[in-house]
């Protein structure tokens, strides 16, 4: 009895399993996929420009994966905010670089729910057959509608556009920006279920064929698809050449404050340009068929300031080719964007008026309730710009030149039907002297590389203030300014005509896509219908 009466005294021997979580581990188990889903965010950041490790983006959305698989919606929609609010962040900073933290934060936070809901959405799908592909295709479905709403949508942040130097950029000709990132977005979570398969292997000794093969084809499938894709891509003339020249004439200072400079801009351009002329007649390069001036290169409106018109004419005539000139145009009381065809025997002529008009930079959507909590923000931007209508194709010394002024690079459509009308190369005349330094710059820069594989086209990019290029049709910068500095590039560069999957197809690959991300919802939810009514049976 007295064995016995010590064997019950005893305390249990517990098994580590069995043993109370120590604080740390609790905190842990609670937070860490937080924290996770954050940083993942961050890693997704840093693929993109000006850095060229375009390949994080995939561990990025393997973690992201491993973050939301199994989870329930609402947990999905925490952890996809918090992988947005690290992703956007510190990818949108420049957006406060002269107007303060304000409107950066709030863009992130409003931009965030876009990605929150897609982590919602991929959590409902993840524990489908082969939930890679309705969870890439959710991203592709949250990308299309942050590009259309609120207020004419904002893409910047698009996967497509940090992977300019990555081995994906191929898939851009066969269906544009949403299919490569579409097929960035499956390898990232294809190589997160391979990893989970593996365990999962070593962990019972049982192999589900149906389930590792699904993983390896989400992997794999989108690295083939990109090599295949490779012949589309191509920088042959089919048209012949045009010797092109770029013109960078810098800005006093950069910031805001640059539009109360606007005369000492033209005649900068002006300037470079007489230089140019001076370099071509002295032999130093080659004469150009015809010359592109940056965005807002002229805020002067020529049509109405004789003093503007005749610099722009003077610079003009010195170079001997047709130039377009960047302008702020009054008409009939509205004020435009505008491209100006100036011949050098018939002056001004054809127009482009810019139609994808940017939100709180060119117009200014809830005036009164933005006025009440920030007046200094209304006095900014004074009278809103109005909006084009027509694509914008320039006859430049016989070469159809498409127009997609600055912020109009980041939408698929604004680019795209300067080409259905007949553009040999394409032209994004930008100003971002606004953004300092910022990483901006380089953003869109890698927008316009991504553009030119996706059409098949050279595309230039003059700058006030840089980074002003020349990109060929395979996406590589032949020829690029510094920031901050008044320089000209001259090059003789491919004229194409014909269409790639991409041009041709438009809007329907993203479509499709946004109808497998819809299916994959709905058989989510049946699924999870038909399991609560089992269990209450």
């Amino acid at each position: 009895m007295t064995a016995t009466a010590t064997s019950v005294d005893q305390p249990e021997q517990l098994g580590p399993q069995d043993r109370p979580a120590s604080r740390g581990a609790r905190l842990v188990r609670r937070f860490g996929p937080a924290v996770v889903a954050a940083l993942s965010g961050v890693l997704l950041y840093v693929s993109f420009p000006p850095r060229t490790l375009w390949w994080l983006a995939l561990p990025a959305f393997a973690v992201f994966g491993w973050c939301l698989r199994g989870r329930t919606w609402k947990a999905g929609l925490r952890l996809g905010y918090l992988f947005g609010l690290g992703f956007l962040l510190p990818l949108l900073v420049w957006t406060g670089v002269e107007v303060g933290p304000g409107p950066w934060l709030a863009l992130v936070v409003i931009e965030a729910v876009f990605v929150a809901l897609v982590g919602a959405g991929v959590a409902a799908v993840s524990k489908l057959p082969g939930w890679p592909v309705w969870a890439a295709a959710l991203w592709t479905l949250g990308e299309a509608a942050r590009a259309r709403v609120p207020f004419e949508g904002f893409p910047w942040g698009k996967i497509a556009f940090g992977q300019a130097d990555g081995i994906f950029l191929p898939l851009a000709a066969v269906g544009g920006t949403p299919v490569l990132g579409f097929a960035v977005v499956l390898c990232g979570f294809g190589l997160y279920e391979i990893v989970r398969q593996v365990m999962e292997i070593r962990r019972t000794r049982a192999v589900r064929r149906g389930a590792a093969a699904a993983a390896l084809l989400s992997f794999a499938l989108p690295v083939v698809g990109a090599f295949a894709a490779r012949p589309l891509v191509s920088d042959t003339a089919e048209d012949g050449t045009a010797t092109v020249a770029v013109i960078q004439g810098n800005v006093p200072r950069a910031g805001l404050d640059f539009n109360s400079q606007r005369r000492a801009v033209l005649d900068y351009h002006a300037r470079e340009t007489e230089r140019l002329a001076a370099q071509v007649k002295a032999g130093k390069v080659p004469q150009p068929d015809f010359v592109l001036w940056p965005e807002n290169s002229s805020d002067i409106d020529p049509f109405s300031n004789p003093d503007a018109h005749d610099v722009i004419e003077a610079a003009v005539k010195a170079i001997g080719a047709p130039v377009s000139v960047g302008g702020v145009v009054e008409k009939n009381g509205k004020l435009y964007n505008e491209q100006i065809l100036w011949d050098p025997d018939k002056g001004p002529g054809d127009t482009y008026d810019k139609r994808q008009i940017q939100p709180f930079g060119e117009y200014l959507p809830l005036r009164s309730l933005i006025g009440a909590i920030n007046e200094d923000w209304t006095s900014m931007v004074r009278q809103n710009f109005s909006r084009g209508s027509e694509p914008g194709v320039f006859t430049m010394a016989g070469t159809k030149v498409g127009l997609a002024t600055c912020y109009e690079a980041a939408f698929d459509w604004a680019v795209r039907d300067t080409v259905t009308d007949g553009a040999q190369m394409i032209s994004v005349p930008s100003n971002n002297a606004t953004f300092d330094r910022s990483e901006m710059t380089y953003q869109q820069l890698a927008m316009s590389r991504v553009r030119a594989v996706e059409h098949s086209r050279t595309v230039t990019v003059p700058v006030t203030s840089g980074v002003s290029a020349v990109i060929m049709p395979d996406g590589k910068i032949t020829q690029r300014t510094g920031m901050f500095v008044a320089d000209s590039l001259v090059q003789e560069v491919p004229l194409r005509s014909s269409e790639t999957p991409a041009t041709r197809l438009g809007v329907l690959p993203e479509a499709l896509l946004v109808l497998v991300a819809v299916g994959g919802l709905g058989w989510a939810v049946t699924a999870g219908v038909r399991a609560r009514r089992a269990g209450d049976v």
